[in-house]
């Protein structure tokens, strides 16, 4: 694995080396990690310490909208308690190094800035963060932190574990407090005590609670790793910079070599080190000393021995004891062997987490409500952000067990995203929904308790002020409240799959499915809001009875119960009688807007593109100035879109589009055969038709490799049944 030379992991011979980053003149930078019980506790400092000269604080926002909605969390923050903030969007690593340069290194002390803090939102978890905002370019001497202080949150792993264990140096911790070793610790192995006080710079790593609970052994093993002096054998000094690999085969082949060596050779050697196997052949030739003493005998030759010197004791022997088995000096070769071998083993450990793969972990819009409920600013906006956060991270299959496809369970909705981490994160925003929105007492029996008892998804709000958050039994369907029922069926990755829609059988599966359902397809065919009422309250107890027949199960959330309460339930948003829309609608419309933006797409009916012959696009973009301005303005587009419902609501033809486009594209590949099936993957090439414009976008194609993936793994399956 090699991404980039300077800001990213290597893999050289199967050992990452990613946490040598911290080891020699760098690690005079502080590096910590704030524990979850403590994650107010940076925010209240900057709070109280903040004044009308206090440089802003600069925000580096990932293109996710999962970071996109922390984003606004964080900024609600900001707002309140008049923080100056300023938000830049970081697209990559080149983009993260530009702003670094561009915009963290001249906060420096030392180049006449102001210090001050950086947020990493959805960024730097994965790369020495402080390389690549370049806090490291100091002379000797300096403060390498500059009076930065940044903050790194991030729910991609694995984590750079020089961003978390480093700790504060032992030189650095002099210098800022003569007394501090007097004094309990403010950071214990990396981690931010209560005793802390911000302000002197560093990089603090936000932990969402997997570094405290299940961290441990790496933590260790780092730390170890840390402490270890430069070995020298045989002539060669083994510093952090050489392989492990290379190390394990020296000595390895030192050990083949001594194996295949003659007694006399042995002889020889042991006579260079001189003090084991010496003083145990004098004692064997001297009658006079007892023979218990040799390290080298087993306990029964030992007793034999005694036995027989009891037996005939010599005249001449001496009546003191013979002096204890003392621990002999090991050698300085003996001891490089040794610790050799405990280099390796921690290395193996570090080398078995970054082996696990890129995964992810709970999402930073979550961590941010945290952050706000104990600061006890939550309500109901930022509770529907943290929510559409948490919701879009399956509409991109990132889970905890890494990017894939999803997986159906009975619960129904989007329960399979994330095991039983995923739903208590979402068993907490439920309850927090039910304590932000309480019913209202006079409305017992109105609109909404009928919902829920029959199932209807709700369409529409109560009043023409009702902003209020609800619970609702969503189907896997697509954006059903934006189109027809078929349409949604029809676009959904989970069905297409189940079903093999890109085939005529499959589509004539779905037309059975909905025949047995009592809906004809002139009826599903119609917008969804203006179907027939009763077919909407029966439509849910319908799926329940025939999906299982299909393999659909899990299509729809089952009933709530005393047991299970309303697992699988989505959520849902009214702006009054404007609009309404749940999560997953937001998810993926302000995907959407990150992926492909307005231009480039089919707005209307007709099928006229929207800007598609600007003479822009003729232009070659050789530096990527071009796109990363495009990048920009999707951005601010989707920022936007996230506090504006008008905005949403523009940008729903895009969604709507994008997922055509995912259909067409992934049936046209799975009918020309167009899938190359090799040993350990499936490749495809998207060379062809009308959206290969779409699929540039890196997301965009995630979303096609996704579709794709889960459509072959079912058609394998079935194969396989057969």
């Amino acid at each position: 694995m090699e991404l980039d030379s300077n800001h990213s992991y290597k893999l050289r011979g199967g050992i990452f080396y990613s946490w040598l980053n911290v080891v020699g003149d760098r690690i005079r930078l502080t590096i910590m990690y704030l524990p979850r019980s403590l994650i107010s506790h940076l925010y209240q400092q900057l709070m109280h310490t903040n004044h009308s000269q206090s440089p802003p604080v600069l925000i580096l926002v990932s293109l996710e909208p999962d970071a996109l909605c922390a984003c606004r969390i964080l900024t609600a923050l900001f707002r309140r308690d008049y923080i100056p903030h300023k938000i830049q969007p970081v697209s990559g690593y080149n983009d993260l190094a530009t702003a670094g340069e561009q915009l963290v290194q001249p906060m420096k002390l030392q180049l006449g800035g102001s210090g001050g803090v950086v947020v990493c939102l959805g960024v730097g978890g994965m790369v020495d963060v402080s390389t690549v905002l370049g806090l490291d370019n100091v002379s000797d001497g300096e403060d390498p932190s500059g009076g930065i202080q940044v903050w790194l949150i991030d729910a991609r792993r694995p984590w750079n574990l020089g961003n978390v264990f480093a700790g504060r140096p032992e030189d650095a911790l002099q210098t800022i407090d003569g007394n501090a070793r007097s004094r309990a610790p403010d950071v214990v192995d990396g981690r931010i005590q209560s005793s802390y006080k911000p302000g002197q710079g560093g990089v603090i790593v936000y932990d969402d609670g997997d570094i405290d609970e299940e961290m441990a052994t790496e933590r260790d093993a780092f730390l170890a790793l840390l402490k270890m002096p430069e070995v020298e054998y045989d002539g060669v000094i083994l510093d952090d910079s050489d392989s492990a690999s290379e190390t394990a085969r020296s000595v390895d082949g030192e050990r083949r070599s001594k194996k295949r060596k003659s007694w006399s050779d042995r002889e020889s050697e042991e006579d260079e080190d001189g003090e084991n196997r010496r003083p145990r052949q004098r004692r064997r030739s001297n009658s006079s000393h007892s023979a218990g003493s040799s390290p080298t005998r087993s306990p029964r030759q030992q007793r034999r021995d005694s036995h027989s010197s009891n037996d005939s004791p010599a005249p001449s022997q001496s009546p003191r004891s013979s002096p204890p088995p003392s621990a002999q000096l090991a050698s300085p070769r003996k001891l490089r062997r040794r610790l050799l071998r405990l280099r390796r083993k921690h290395e193996a450990v570090l080398h078995k987490y970054y082996s696990l793969g890129s995964t992810y972990s709970e999402p930073i819009s979550s961590l941010l409500y945290s952050l706000a409920e104990d600061l006890g600013r939550e309500d109901n906006n930022l509770l529907w952000q943290a929510i559409v956060g948490v919701s879009s991270l399956e509409l991109y299959g990132r889970s905890m067990t890494g990017v894939g496809i999803s997986t159906s369970l009975d619960t129904g909705g989007s329960a399979g995203w994330g095991g039983q981490r995923g739903e208590r994160i979402r068993q907490v925003l439920r309850d927090e929904v039910r304590r932000l929105n309480p019913p209202d007492p006079k409305e017992v029996n109105g609109e909404r308790t009928r919902g829920e008892t029959y199932g209807v998804i709700p369409c529409h709000g109560l009043s023409p002020t009702d902003t209020s958050i609800q619970l609702s039994p969503e189907p896997r369907f697509l954006l059903i409240r934006h189109w027809s029922l078929y349409e949604s069926m029809l676009h959904s990755p989970y069905l297409a799959a189940k079903l093999h829609i890109w085939s005529d059988i499959g589509r004539k599966r779905l037309h059975k499915l909905l025949a047995k359902m009592g809906v004809s397809l002139s009826q599903c065919k119609q917008s969804y809001t203006h179907m027939d009422m009763e077919l909407k309250r029966g439509l849910r107890q319908s799926l329940l009875k025939y999906a299982p027949m299909y393999g659909l199960d899990g299509l729809v959330p089952p009933p709530a119960s005393a047991g299970r309460g309303k697992e699988g339930w989505g959520f849902v948003r009214s702006w009054g009688w404007k609009a309404c829309l749940s999560a997953i609608d937001v998810g993926v419309i302000v995907g959407a807007i990150l992926e492909v933006g307005k231009s480039g797409i089919h707005t209307d009916a007709t099928g006229k593109p929207y800007d598609r012959h600007d003479p822009k696009r003729e232009i070659v973009d050789e530096d990527g100035n071009l796109e990363n301005q495009a990048w920009v303005e999707r951005f601010w587009e989707a920022y936007d879109a996230l506090g504006n419902i008008e905005a949403l609501k523009a940008a729903l033809p895009t969604a709507l589009h994008l997922h055509r486009a995912i259909l067409r594209t992934g049936t046209s590949l799975i009918e020309k055969r167009q899938i190359r099936h090799l040993r350990a993957f499936r490749m495809a090439v998207v060379k062809e038709g009308p959206d290969v414009q779409l699929f540039t976008h890196p997301a965009a194609l995630t979303k096609l490799a996704l579709w794709v993936g889960e459509a072959i793994a079912e058609q394998e399956r079935d194969q396989r049944g057969k």
